[in-house]
């Protein structure tokens, strides 16, 4: 009898194309698919949650299958960590009712991006952040940025090239700390636009470093304008953090 998984995946996106099988490189996606079609002796079909681009990596990414097969959810991970590269893994398994959808079912996402911010850029964290030069104020950037906090319609946040059918998104936490040379941006939302996350980190960086005015974003907001915020900041500084799904999805998940 066939029956719906749910994967958590971690992946160093740095040698890939992305999430998405693609035919220009190797995909996260696709080599998922191949171990997991090795461990169940047939072609598997995997969904992922998000739609990592080139060089994004993950900590939470959330996948789901059909297949029949008598491995325990549990024990997936294992078996496919032994057939998968070292900078993919599977972390955890769950068999999970076939009407949820990995992607469709998402209630929340959080993103992280992480900023070097020193002279001199991190020789063990290269393909993990990126590197800012100019000293940033992580202060000033975490006041502007709950401008972006609630309901809005975030057009002018949106790379060309999205396929969304509405740009209204909402962000339900968004913050920017620093420890040491790292500054980190976390935000939480419904769902995001193509390299939203990396528009919005690379405004606050100009904000940071006084490029752009601390009111540049509510501005976007209003106007709508791509040309109101700052450059789309480099993939390798973000990563997919958790995907979450409605509580009551996860109650029948664990029943």
């Amino acid at each position: 009898m066939t029956s719906r998984y749910l994967l958590t995946v971690a992946y160093d996106g740095t040698a890939y194309c992305g999430w998405q099988a693609q035919k220009n490189g190797p995909s996260v996606q696709e080599t998922l698919e191949t171990a997991l079609s090795r461990l169940l002796g047939a072609f598997t079909r995997v969904t992922g949650a998000s739609r990592t681009d080139a060089g994004v990596h993950a900590l939470g990414q959330r996948a789901h299958f059909d297949a029949d097969t008598r491995i325990p959810p549990d024990k997936l991970p294992f078996a496919l960590n032994t057939m998968l590269p070292p900078d993919i893994r599977v972390t955890a398994g769950l068999a999970v009712p076939d009407t949820l959808h990995a992607r469709f079912s998402v209630a929340q996402k959080t993103y992280t991006y992480r900023i070097h911010n020193a002279p001199h850029a991190s020789a063990l964290y290269r393909n993990l952040t990126a590197h800012v030069p100019l000293a940033l104020d992580e202060r000033r950037m975490h006041a502007a940025a709950q401008a972006l906090a609630g309901t809005h319609d975030f057009a002018a946040f949106c790379a060309a090239g999205g396929s969304a059918k509405t740009t209204v998104r909402h962000i339900s936490r968004i913050a920017v700390a620093r420890e040491g040379d790292r500054v980190t941006l976390t935000v939480t939302g419904n769902a995001f636009l193509y390299n939203m996350v990396r528009i919005i980190a690379g405004s606050l960086i100009d904000i940071g470093h006084g490029k752009l005015p601390p009111d540049c974003l509510t501005r976007a907001l209003t106007t709508l304008n791509r040309l109101d915020l700052g450059v789309t900041a480099p993939a390798c500084g973000l990563e997919l953090t958790e995907i979450q799904y409605p509580p009551e999805s996860l109650a029948l998940c664990q029943s």
